[in-house]
């Protein structure tokens, strides 16, 4: 006689989108889970005479969904938003970001940057981050303690950082990093080389070999600029994908963000190494940097998911919108309503991040056995009104407002729009005090 199964969470009412394969809505469906796990997805009458539940979540007019993924951020740089626009990316770090991050980047401020990015994207329905920056550790610790999911890596650059004096000690505290968030449920440790124009040869090839023998991601940002690739072409003879392929940097553990100024040929090397591109429509946009290839990307067979770079150069942590900016700007470009269709925006914005990420075995999807990382999108509003088509309406219709509740491996972290997990008031105040400091030029 088999056992009765019973369930910790229901999620019901709602429009359940699965994106799984061939996967069709479910209206009025459900979610059960259980320990942090999706035990059964269906229609809600039908779960709920399966087995008794704990708590009932309430998502009537709603769309029920994984939630999405960001793929390449810089989470404390949210104290830096607005600090310096309309510039072209090498002056914007150069005499602005940088001299910034030296004078007020520590801990303590990491911290708050950190709690404020994870309040701005789990009310978006971001349920998984990424981040590149210093003191990781702390950002790892951060984001664990809130309940947000995230693959993190302290960035190993060739100049001194707020964290770190040389390359050395960045590759000293990448380790360390490893090894404290190794086999953690929601952290995932990654090592991150800058760039190619700012990480020697030498350094790019230590960083390789550690995420080999490591076993982890390695984070990079490639081919972002024309003059970045005119760097490499003039200095090394190559482009900055066939240089870094050269060195062995290339692989299916590279999340290589933006690749913007990518040749046919850059793209074969991209999918025969089976690296995955993190699209920063936005930043790439904002910062004058052009317009990456994503079809011919998605074409060759080369993984591709939505980031949103840093709050700096964004200036927002929104997936949800840089999704609907990616299908409405390549269909722009290319001429051709049909590129980048809702149904595979949206997929890209979820499982594909998920993909980039290299968590599609655990997150991406709602079905059976993976974990509740779970958004539900209110569509009671008069710009979701009316709504024929789930996947359309979170293309081109959508706002992040209309998040009601986030759940991260079964906890829920956003309910009725409102944070679980996170004093936004006491975080808010914090990062006044410090961006204040930061207008005045005071090092506090």
């Amino acid at each position: 006689m088999s056992s009765i199964p019973t369930w910790d969470t229901i999620i019901l009412g709602g429009t359940v989108l699965t994106l799984e394969p061939d996967g069709r809505p479910i209206p009025n469906g459900a979610v059960a889970i259980s320990g942090g796990i999706i035990s059964a997805v269906g229609p809600a009458e039908d779960l709920l005479e399966q087995a008794p539940t704990g708590e009932v979540i309430e998502a009537s007019g709603c769309l029920i969904l994984p939630g999405f993924v960001n793929t390449h951020s810089h989470l404390p740089m949210t104290l830096l938003r607005g600090l310096a626009d309309d510039l072209p990316l090498k002056e914007w770090l150069e005499s602005h970001i940088w001299p910034a991050e030296r004078e007020h980047m520590n801990a303590d401020t990491v911290r708050i940057g950190t709690q404020l990015a994870a309040a701005e994207q789990l009310l978006a329905g971001v349920t998984t981050t990424t981040d590149m920056y210093f003191f990781d550790d702390v950002i790892g610790e951060t984001l664990a303690e809130i309940g947000m999911r995230a693959v993190l890596a302290e960035s190993l650059i060739d100049f001194a950082t707020p964290r770190c004096a040389t390359p050395d000690e960045m590759i000293v505290k990448q380790r360390e990093m490893i090894e404290q968030f190794k086999d953690h449920p929601l952290i995932t440790p990654a090592v991150a080389p800058h760039a190619p124009y700012t990480v020697s040869a030498a350094n790019l090839a230590r960083e390789a070999e550690l995420a080999d023998e490591m076993e982890v991601p390695l984070h990079i940002h490639l081919s972002e600029t024309r003059w970045e690739v005119e760097k490499l072409l003039e200095e090394k003879g190559v482009s900055p994908v066939a240089y870094l392929a050269d060195l062995g940097v290339l692989s299916e553990r590279t999340v290589a963000a933006h690749c913007v100024h990518v040749s046919p040929q850059d793209i074969e090397i991209l999918a025969e190494l089976e690296v995955a591109v993190s699209h920063n429509p936005a930043s790439n946009l904002k910062l004058g940097s052009g317009v990456a290839p994503v079809p011919a990307m998605l074409a060759a067979g080369v993984k591709v998911g939505i980031g949103t770079d840093g709050p700096a150069s964004n200036n927002t942590l929104d997936v949800l919108r840089d999704m609907q900016l990616a299908t409405l700007l390549h269909k722009g470009t290319t001429g051709q309503p049909t590129v980048l269709p809702a149904g595979e925006a949206v997929a890209m914005a979820t499982l594909g991040g998920a993909r980039v990420l290299g968590l599609d075995d655990r997150i991406g999807t709602l079905c059976e056995g993976k974990e509740a990382d779970i958004v539900c999108i209110d569509l009671r509003t008069p710009h979701a009104t009316p709504m024929y088509d789930p996947f359309s309406h979170l293309a081109y219709a959508a706002r992040a407002a209309d998040v009601r509740h986030v759940l991260v491996r079964g906890r829920v972290l956003v309910r009725n729009g409102k944070l679980e997990t996170i004093d936004l008031e006491t975080v808010t105040a914090k990062a006044a005090e410090i961006t204040a400091r930061i207008a005045s030029g005071d090092a506090g």
